[in-house]
């Protein structure tokens, strides 16, 4: 992604002038970028996220957005436009919706955390059926709904362009994830997704049930993002009796579920035979000292293809932690590993210390670091892990794109 040098300037100015139509200073810079040869010719992302932490500015409205798309239908070098923690509404939806049907340049669509809902979400779904550009669309944290859900599901089956679909925290149901993993048996084209917090009335796991069934057969999908689905032990054995016979997932959220150390076993018993999964994130599990070591005898023994795993927050004790601290020390494929949350010890934090010292783990590629105090060493945390920038990303340019979030950094899915 290439920018203009002082883009920053521009975005905070656009902003500013976004909400007065008779301001042409956004066609002016759109104008200025059209004449730079690298940005016409890779194109840019737009950030116009309302959440900016260093400058405050105007957030987009609905009438805003119609100043915008008019001046961008010209700006074919805009492949990018991030729209995150606006006031888009369903109106809103209706005009982002004509866009995506006249635009063929937009690649990367960000409407995360606006207040679009099921009307705004069939509106933007059904562009979708016809719209051969788009690539990653995040819809995250707009309150669509099962019903809004299911109509991207409904999509799914018709278009073929679109890798990466963001519906986290969106509030979709039963129906609609039952849909999703019916449609993603028969697409080819999605590499990643995003089914974070459902809303799930059932303790059934059907939903589980229908994803491990789609697993079986999609030979396309790369990340899959299954957070908060209250899923159990039976759940996990779905998942990893269908992995058996996937050899394309890579990476695997099952984050903030009901996983103890019974369902790691079957996680464990999948690694020594998986050398397709590359990252595991079982943060704010349960999965306790027993479920560690499942964890670090395949780890250590059989798997040469896990390059990151996430236990935060697992109720593990010195026991669990030291065994995969030895698993990181023999299995030189493990790069990154993500610990804080649980019960360090001592022999814990000499562990990982010296991990961090010789060089066999990078300071950037775990949540802790040592520090001395009277002569005893303990851990302190770092701000890293798998989705550090899930729901924001740094403004600073000197922060490196990969930093924002360490998944995107092992596991590159598109340019977005």
């Amino acid at each position: 992604m290439s920018v203009l040098p002082d883009l920053h300037l521009h975005y905070v100015q656009a902003c500013q002038n976004l909400s007065q139509p008779e301001n042409p200073f956004i066609a002016r810079v759109l104008q200025e970028a059209d004449k730079n040869e690298e940005i016409s010719t890779k194109g840019f992302t737009l950030k116009l996220a309302g959440n900016n932490h260093l400058v405050p500015v105007p957030r987009v409205t609905d009438d805003d957005l119609g100043v915008l798309v008019s001046v961008l239908g010209q700006a074919a070098f805009v492949t990018g436009l991030d729209l995150a923690y606006n006031l888009l509404t369903d109106a809103g939806a209706k005009t982002m919706a004509t866009f995506l049907q006249e635009n063929s340049t937009l690649r990367y669509l960000n409407l995360m955390f606006n207040d679009i809902g099921t009307s705004g979400a069939e509106l933007i779904a059904g562009a979708l059926h016809s719209n051969q550009s788009l690539v990653h669309l995040r819809m995250t944290g707009n309150k669509i709904g099962n019903q809004g859900g299911m109509f991207f599901a409904s999509m799914l089956k018709i278009n073929s362009t679109l890798q990466k679909l963001d519906l986290g925290d969106c509030d979709v149901g039963l129906q609609c994830l039952v849909k999703t993993a019916i449609a993603l048996t028969q697409n080819k084209s999605l590499k990643a997704i995003n089914l974070n917090r459902p809303l799930l009335s059932s303790q059934q796991e059907e939903t589980t049930v229908h994803i491990a069934r789609m697993l079986r057969t999609n030979s396309s999908l790369v990340e899959l993002h299954l957070g908060k689905h209250e899923m159990k032990n039976f759940g996990v054995e779905q998942l990893c009796e269908a992995l058996y016979q996937n050899s394309s997932l890579r990476y695997l959220d099952l984050s903030c579920n009901n996983i103890i150390c019974d369902g790691v076993k079957f996680l464990g018993e999948l690694l020594k035979k998986n050398q397709t999964l590359e990252i595991l994130d079982l943060n704010a599990n349960r999965i306790e000292d027993e479920g560690a070591m499942h964890l670090s005898e395949a780890l250590t023994t059989w798997n040469r293809s896990l390059r990151a795993l996430s236990i935060v927050s697992n109720n593990i004790t010195g026991k669990g932690l030291l065994s995969l601290a030895q698993a990181v020390q023999s299995n030189m494929k493990l790069s990154h590993i993500y610990i804080w949350g649980n019960k360090f010890d001592r022999s814990t934090c000499l562990a990982f210390t010296e991990l961090i010292e010789t060089g066999r783990l990078q300071q950037g590629c775990t949540d802790v670091v040592p520090y001395e105090v009277d002569g005893r060493i303990f851990l302190a945390e770092l701000s890293h892990g798998l989705g550090k920038h899930r729901y924001w990303a740094p403004r600073c340019a000197a922060v490196a794109p990969g930093a924002a979030n360490a998944s995107l950094e092992i596991l590159p899915v598109s340019e977005y």
